[in-house]
C-alpha cells in the first residue's frame, strides 16, 4: 500500500467555524431525511398527493389540537433545508472564489439571500390564517364538496371530487 505524501484532501476541518459547519452538515442531513421521510409519507403514503390542495394545509394549521406540531414541523424542514442548502453552497463557491475580499462578497450574497428566503418562508408559515371564504369560493366554482367543520381532521376536510 502506497503511501501518499500530503497530496491527499483532509475531509474532517481541523477546527473552528468550518469544523461547526462540518458537524452542522451531518446533524442537519440527519434532521431533514426524517422530516423529509415523514413529509413523503404524509403526502404519498396516508394521502393521496392529488387530494393535498390549500384546504388541506389549511385545515392542517389552523386544527387547534395539532396545527402548532405541524407548523413546527414545516418551519423546522425549511429552516433546517435552506441552512443546510445554503452552507454547502457556501462551501462549493469557496473552492472557487480564492480572493478573500471577493469571499466576503460571495457569503455576503448567499447569506443575504438566504436569510430573505427563509424570512419569507416563515412568515407564509407562522401568520397563517385559514380562508373559509375562499375555501368555499374555490370549492362553487370547482363542484366539490368538503367538511370544513372545525374540530375534525385535516382528512376530513380534503376536498373530495363530486363528479368522479
Amino acid at each position: 500500500m502506497a503511501k501518499r505524501s500530503g497530496a491527499g484532501r483532509r475531509v474532517k476541518p481541523a477546527g473552528g467555524f468550518e469544523l461547526l459547519a462540518w458537524y452542522w452538515m451531518r446533524i442537519s442531513g440527519l434532521l431533514l431525511v426524517v422530516l423529509a421521510l415523514g413529509h413523503l409519507f404524509i403526502t404519498h403514503i396516508i394521502y393521496n398527493v392529488e387530494s393535498i390542495n390549500y384546504a388541506f394545509v389549511a385545515s392542517r394549521w389552523a386544527a387547534p389540537k395539532t396545527g402548532f406540531f405541524w407548523r413546527i414541523w414545516d418551519l423546522s424542514m425549511i429552516s433546517l433545508a435552506m441552512f443546510h442548502g445554503f452552507n454547502g453552497l457556501r462551501q462549493v463557491l469557496d473552492e472557487y472564489v480564492i480572493n478573500p475580499s471577493r469571499r466576503v462578497v460571495v457569503h455576503t450574497l448567499i447569506w443575504s439571500f438566504m436569510f430573505a428566503l427563509l424570512g419569507i418562508g416563515s412568515y407564509a408559515i407562522l401568520m397563517f390564517q385559514k380562508d373559509e371564504k375562499y375555501i368555499n369560493q374555490w370549492e362553487l366554482e370547482h363542484g366539490r364538496v368538503a367538511n370544513s367543520s372545525p374540530s375534525t381532521s385535516p382528512a376530513s376536510s380534503v376536498l373530495v371530487d363530486s363528479t368522479r
